[in-house]
């Protein structure tokens, strides 16, 4: 089981000090901070600061869904955002913060080392439905272990459980292949995700309504709600409240 990052206290009263100094020095880790701290403060974009006061990260603030709070790190909306992109890419982020982005597998590291989170996943279909899937923990390995995505358990949500597979795995790109298919699945579903062989989710693939291209089931799905694309999709992280051992 996942446990908290254990922090020296001298680090941790550093943390805590511009909290209790004033808002003009406050510096939050994560969007759950902002909204602990300003709880009317609207979705948005806002500067994080989980790497420290000299290296400000401009995150999306979910501060609406099922309580706020949450760190938005990939979002689909409109395929303004090419995602086919390079292993260098995904590892330092892209995009519009926002629109479609996303958010960068070291920043993703970077926030997990600080908190233990869950993870959470909306999305809308193109008839409008709209589904999520949630889970009690999200966490992903440094570089050094290929950005190895922890996942706890599934804990509900009308869109299934499409993460089972990629639970476990390393990342992959067209120009890193580290699923365990004998093809590379992010090349052949356009994509970079945390593919097994390949995936039951496709979140950064293709935008387009449907399965018309050339190339196959290459767009942007959830399979365990809907076999067809989806028009909307992000993944947000969140701060638990109490650690577990």
């Amino acid at each position: 089981m996942l446990k908290c990052v254990q922090i020296p206290v001298f680090q941790l009263v550093v943390l805590l000090l511009p909290a209790s100094l004033g808002s003009d020095l406050y510096m939050p880790l994560d969007c759950a901070d902002i909204h602990h701290h300003e709880g009317s403060k609207p979705s948005g974009v806002y500067n994080i600061f989980p790497g420290g006061p000299n290296a400000p990260l401009k995150v999306y603030c979910d501060m609406e869904t099922d309580g706020g709070g949450w760190t938005v790190f990939q979002k689909r909306m409109d395929g303004s955002v090419n995602f086919y992109r390079s292993w260098e890419s995904y590892k330092l982020g892209f995009g519009d913060i926002a629109a479609e982005y996303w958010l960068g597998l070291d920043n993703m590291v970077l926030l997990s080392l600080r908190r233990r989170n869950e993870l959470r996943v909306d999305m809308e279909h193109w008839d409008g439905n709209k589904a999520h899937a949630q889970y009690s923990s999200f966490s992903v390995d440094p570089e050094q272990l290929d950005y190895t995505l922890h996942l706890g358990t599934y804990v509900g949500g009308e869109a299934g459980d499409a993460l089972k597979k990629p639970n476990g795995m390393k990342f992959s790109t067209y120009d890193k292949d580290q699923d365990t298919y004998d093809k590379n699945c992010a090349s052949q579903f356009m994509g970079g995700f945390w593919y097994q062989r390949c995936s039951d989710a496709n979140p950064n693939g293709l935008y387009i309504p449907d399965s018309r291209s050339p190339h196959g089931n290459v767009h942007v799905r959830w399979d365990t709600w809907s076999g067809s694309s989806v028009k909307t999709i992000s993944m947000k992280m969140r701060a638990l409240s109490k650690c577990s051992s």
